[in-house]
């Protein structure tokens, strides 16, 4: 049942991470840094409310977590895409644009989390 969890919550990871990269309109070609950013900050922000929430009630229940944590955080998030625009932007001499892109999404991602689970 888990694994049928982590499988619809995946899905819906994927379409949301999806549905972000056609909203958001790239300043470059063939790649879109602003959406693969923008869709892993909005996935670390539900990865710690869910997992601060799990851990105030009695409901940490790991059928929800496999479906929220592992499923749509899994599936929304992306270290991989993150990975090739990093290779592509560094491959067309765009340094600073990589540069920046590494920072902000490592630094981000990692204050927002602190910040969500440092009130827990």
């Amino acid at each position: 049942m888990e694994a049928l969890l982590v499988f619809i919550g995946g899905g819906i990871g994927s379409l949301s991470r999806y549905g972000i990269s056609k909203l958001v309109t790239s300043r470059f070609e063939n790649i879109n840094p602003e959406a693969t950013f923008l869709s892993n900050f909005i996935s670390v922000i539900v990865f710690a409310l869910v997992l601060i929430s799990f851990s105030k009630t009695a409901i940490a229940d790991s059928k929800m977590r496999a479906l929220i944590i592992i499923g749509f955080c899994g599936g929304f998030s992306t270290f991989s895409t993150f990975s090739y625009e990093i290779f592509y932007l560094i491959k067309s001499q765009n340094i600073g644009a990589a540069l920046l892109n590494i920072g902000l999404s490592i630094i981000m991602c990692v204050i927002v989390f602190f910040l969500i689970a440092k009130n827990s």
